[in-house]
């Protein structure tokens, strides 16, 4: 991490909310890097133990925000991220707590918008209770996507074009803040991503696939204003091999604005699969091989 790139953080411990996945320990040894405390609040039923628990941590369910905002503020956190998926409960599952209660009725209508819309909002109010919130970028710099083709697989001239037009298809659901990927085959959109995420997606693609012609392509792109604080596009190596069980050729992310898990492994399991991997920029911006 560059100098120029360090956080500027408010105080000596970071607060990390997390969810499940790899990253929230990345996060946590990147502010140890820093020469900064961690404190992990794990979402009950998503954070994984083998990841966070090296570091001070409390399991607590996500709508016991009282217990989670008592937690920050007695480790002295005032720096926060939120990182890691999280699967939207039911509203009869989330039993908040009365902090909880108070904060979804702060929250209001965003609580039944789609996940940036509430997410916008969660960042909003925390905020607003004294905690500043970071994205997990500004500290996972090396883990961001770079521009351009990343392994040996090149995508086809029919790639290229499969990626504008999904391009395009992401740009229309992200405005109406639906989800962040889909499949082209062809210039066919064989699925696009909603609340059920990623990796049931392509199942559906792969489901959906037409035999005969060239494999289809993922997508994943930023909604468009979306806060970057919160719910990045990520891939890891698992998405590229799930891309590739189901009949994929590539995926196209975009450049700057998507978290790869682990990077060397994204790139080793596309040269594995056969897969092309590329980082491409924003939605009307041409996707080029440069």
């Amino acid at each position: 991490m560059d100098v120029g790139d360090v956080p500027r953080l408010a105080g000596d411990c970071v607060g990390i909310l997390a969810g499940g996945g790899p990253l929230p320990g990345q996060v946590a040894r990147a502010v140890e890097a820093l020469g900064r405390q961690v404190f992990i609040i794990g979402f009950q039923d998503f954070a994984e133990p083998r990841v966070i628990e090296p570091w001070p941590h409390r399991y607590v369910r996500l709508a016991a925000a009282g217990e989670i905002l008592s937690c920050l503020r007695a480790e002295g956190c005032r720096d926060i991220v939120l990182i890691g998926p999280v699967r939207r409960p039911s509203f009869s599952d989330l039993r908040p707590d009365a902090t909880g209660a108070r904060i979804m009725a702060r929250i209001g209508r965003a609580l039944f918008s789609g996940d940036d819309g509430l997410l916008a909002a969660i960042v909003r109010v925390l905020a607003e209770e004294g905690f500043v919130v970071h994205g997990a970028h500004e500290f996972l710099s090396g883990s961001v996507g770079r521009s351009g083709v990343l392994g040996r697989i090149q995508p086809d001239a029919g790639a290229l074009a499969d990626i504008r037009h999904g391009q395009d298809v992401v740009e229309a659901i992200g405005r109406l803040d639906i989800g962040q990927g889909c499949v082209v085959q062809d210039g066919l959109v064989l699925a696009v991503e909603a609340v059920e995420g990623t990796d049931r997606m392509l199942l559906r693609a792969g489901e959906c696939r037409q035999p005969g012609r060239p494999g289809g392509v993922l997508v994943k792109m930023l909604k468009p204003g979306q806060d970057r604080r919160a719910d990045l596009p990520t891939i890891g190596p698992d998405t590229v091999r799930r891309a590739a069980g189901v009949g994929l050729r590539g995926i196209a992310f975009q450049a700057g604005a998507t978290l790869l898990t682990d990077p060397g492994g994204c790139i080793a399991a596309a040269d594995e699969t056969g897969l092309f991997l590329i980082g491409v920029g924003a939605a009307g911006v041409p996707a080029t091989i440069a």
